[in-house]
């Protein structure tokens, strides 16, 4: 037997470095057409321009009458109506007043709109009851929202709710989108059960797949389960082996360096290169990034605090650069912080929290094993690697875990 010591693990990459080179190796997959209605989370493989003009004419912002620009004083003669939908289709002249309903098209000739408020009205006869004047600043111009030609979404864009409707508007009924990634997510460990209600002692819930398919399902077409995968190196090389057609492969524990933790050599074996491993940050250290052909390979920590930041961080701005989003990375803000926090050492610490009354405060309990303060957590507050100690009532960078990150 060789007395020979297993060669040192490589220094740890700093996040950001790490989190570039993960994104910089990967371009948006192909696209393809969705309807509309159906392409929330989705993103704009083009830029998508307008086939028409957002109003096409000019209409009221209000209730009330059309008037002529050149005859503001009054009285007038009300001689007909224009309502969405149905506009007049006459001319006005001098004298005339069209009852106008908000969001109806401005009759020929009209350029002021009395309010119904400041308008007093006698049968057909409508003067001014000295509330208001009209003007034309309660007309919505032809255009004033958009024109045909212009671009309402570049590439890149998320379509939600406000955008699809947009799109919509713009005269589209579908859009060029980015696929999503089909995603295969292993769990390994022989201390797992796949019956969270039939356990021994010496095994814990397979809990990790889940919560790893939750986050990544806005971003998938398919996720696939595999697992629990016990520790064997030939059991591990079989499970990538059954993901070989996804475009993302997740494993969640095995790959620290216990002498247990056999995700590298299986991939290894399967024909995989390592890209890097090991993050600066905390928890999530024992990261792994490799990939065979096209095909990326994530090795997550088993700790489930440590696998659920990590995947916030590489696994969902990877789904989301996949799927064509121009800026696939969870968006920090910043926040005063309720109590003090102590200095950072040489990784980037991320620690739960909560929101109460406009400042952010650290739960007290932040082993990352902990699913109980998790749970709790609304956002991370962002420790940068040598940060000093900060004091209550300073700002922080914070990221929300809602919506992935995406404020």
């Amino acid at each position: 037997m060789s007395d020979a010591s297993p060669p040192a693990p490589p220094p740890p990459l700093p996040l950001e470095e790490a989190q570039r080179r993960l994104l910089d190796s990967v371009d948006a997959l192909s696209a393809e057409t969705v309807q509309l209605e159906e392409s929330a989370g989705r993103c704009l493989a083009t830029d998508l321009s307008s086939r028409r003009t957002q109003p096409a004419a000019d209409l009221s912002a209000m209730d009330g009458y059309a008037l002529r620009a050149d005859d503001l004083a009054g009285p007038w003669q009300v001689v007909g109506e224009s309502a969405a939908g149905h506009p007049y289709s006459g001319e006005l002249r001098a004298g005339e007043a069209i009852r106008i309903s908000t969001g109806a098209m401005m009759p020929a000739g009209g350029g002021a709109v009395l309010l119904q408020e400041n308008a007093t009205r006698e049968g057909d006869a409508v003067s001014l009851n000295g509330e208001g004047e009209p003007t034309p600043r309660h007309i919505r111009r032809a255009g004033f929202d958009f024109r045909k030609g212009d671009v309402l979404l570049p590439r890149g864009t998320g379509l939600d709710a406000a955008k699809i409707a947009l799109a919509i508007s713009g005269g589209h009924e579908t859009a060029e989108v980015a696929r999503q990634a089909n995603v295969a997510i292993i769990d390994s460990g022989d201390e797992l059960a796949a019956e969270p209600g039939n356990l021994a002692q010496h095994q814990i819930p397979a809990s990790n797949g889940a919560m790893l398919a939750a986050l990544a399902a806005p971003h998938a077409a398919e996720i696939r389960r595999l697992g629990p995968v016990p520790d064997r190196l030939a059991a591990l090389v079989a499970a990538f082996e059954a993901a070989e057609d996804c475009d993302v492969i997740v494993t969640s524990g095995g790959a620290s360096v216990g002498d247990h933790d056999l995700v590298r050599p299986a991939l290894e074996q399967w024909g995989a290169e390592i890209d890097f491993w090991r993050i600066a940050m905390k928890p999530g250290k024992p990261l792994l990034v490799a990939r065979k052909g096209h095909r990326v390979v994530l090795g997550l920590p088993g700790n489930p605090v440590s696998s659920y930041v990590t995947a916030f961080l590489f696994l969902l701005p990877l789904l989301r650069k996949l799927g064509g989003a121009g800026s696939p990375l969870p968006v920090r803000i910043s926040l005063p912080l309720a109590e003090s926090l102590p200095a950072v050492g040489k990784r980037t610490e991320f620690v739960r929290a909560r929101i109460e009354n406009g400042a952010v405060r650290a739960l007290s309990e932040q082993d990352s094993s902990a699913l109980v303060s998790l749970s709790r957590a609304q956002c991370l507050i962002v420790r940068d690697a040598g940060s000093n100690a900060v004091s209550a009532g300073e700002m922080v960078p914070v990221y929300l875990l809602q919506n992935g990150g995406i404020a």
